[in-house]
């Protein structure tokens, strides 16, 4: 008995010992000091998107997903005011269609009672021109990557 006390209380400390640290090599030495880069994955690129990547091309990437990071928080609130009953007022046609007249998600683009397919083509070409021509840093003096303030 009092062996397997002692063993347990054996294993127990031990779960407390310090864990040894080895060195993990990776072939993306460059950018392991980079913002995000952390234990226990490091620099985690499972496509190998960086392999023979230079600054600029990492930066790019860096920037393109905290945008599309953007767009998909913005994305999600725009899918939870509609359903929570919070509507534009007025109407979203000449035809005298009302904002709440149209249902949320995805039913708002595919359903039955959808916008019709030139509001659809309205709204993807109002996101690619804020894409092109408004959510860049065109004054160069961005702070940080994805530093969008334009001087505002």
């Amino acid at each position: 008995m009092k062996s397997a006390v002692f063993a347990s209380l054996l294993a127990y400390a031990s779960a407390f010992a310090p864990a040894k640290n080895t060195a993990q090599s990776t072939s993306l030495k460059g950018f392991e000091d980079a913002l995000g880069v952390q234990e226990p994955l490091g620099l985690y690129d499972p496509l190998g998107l960086l392999d023979g990547a230079d600054e600029a091309r990492f930066n790019r990437l860096r920037e393109v997903e905290i945008k599309h990071g953007r767009v998909a928080m913005l994305a999600f609130v725009g899918n939870l005011v509609p359903r929570a009953g919070l509507f534009l007022p007025g109407n979203i046609d000449l035809d005298g269609d009302s904002f709440d007249s149209y249902p949320p998600g995805i039913a708002a683009v595919l359903g039955d009672d959808a916008i019709p397919a030139a509001g659809v083509f309205q709204i993807i070409l109002a996101a690619g021109a804020l894409e092109l021509f408004v959510m860049k840093d065109v004054t160069g003096t961005g702070e940080f990557i994805g530093d969008f303030r334009n001087g505002f």
